[in-house]
């Protein structure tokens, strides 16, 4: 009884692990299964089995998308984090940081900046916010690490999302291959009823 009470909750954990994936059900037997109220034919069967596939494809284009802007991102907070860092380290002397910035696409300008212990971050929809550099590390820190978490959320549920193209899959084929069975049976049926 324990043991069913521990894995029903780890199968619960599972689930809201990957909330919004729904989990395909592994056809074992397939003439149960074909007696079940709506699977009237294969062809429906196999419609349905389909456009879950379809959903599937859908959800991983999603996924992949949303993986690419992780990874893109990943690396522009690291490099911020890192101008950070050496803007810290100048805060306390009188030199100028020679720099050049991104005026436009492929555009970029020779710049001085004095220390400062102000920097400005592009927060997205056309927000700009100003930061103590000590605040806008943290942010950055914390920004790194929720995309970084998130991305390694996005692997597993891209494998998740695998298993179950593969599940959706072998379902498919044991459909199909019952129903090419169950008309050679019936053909043969037919020809001995004729004979």
């Amino acid at each position: 009884m324990a043991t069913t009470i521990e894995s029903g909750n780890a199968g619960a954990a599972n689930k809201k692990k990957h909330l919004g994936i729904p989990e395909a059900i592994f056809v074992e037997d397939v003439d149960a299964f074909m007696k079940q109220p709506g699977n009237d034919t294969a062809d429906a069967v196999l419609r349905k089995l389909d456009e879950q596939y379809q959903k599937y494809k859908y959800m991983e284009l999603n996924l992949a998308q949303k993986k690419l802007r992780l990874k893109s991102q990943i690396p522009q907070i690291k490099q911020t984090l890192e101008i950070l860092r050496h803007m810290q380290k100048k805060k306390g002397t009188t030199d100028l940081m020679e720099t050049h910035f991104l005026l436009a696409d492929n555009v970029y300008c020779k710049a001085s900046v004095p220390p400062t212990d102000k920097v400005c971050l592009w927060l997205g929809a056309n927000v700009m916010l100003e930061y103590d550099i000590d605040e806008a590390q943290a942010l950055l820190e914390k920004n790194l690490a929720t995309a970084s978490r998130n991305l390694d959320s996005l692997e597993e549920d891209l494998d998740f999302l695998r298993d179950q193209f593969t599940t959706t899959e072998v379902n498919m084929a044991r459909v199909y291959n019952w129903d090419v069975k169950r008309r050679s049976k019936d053909n043969l049926l037919k020809s001995a009823e004729r004979s």
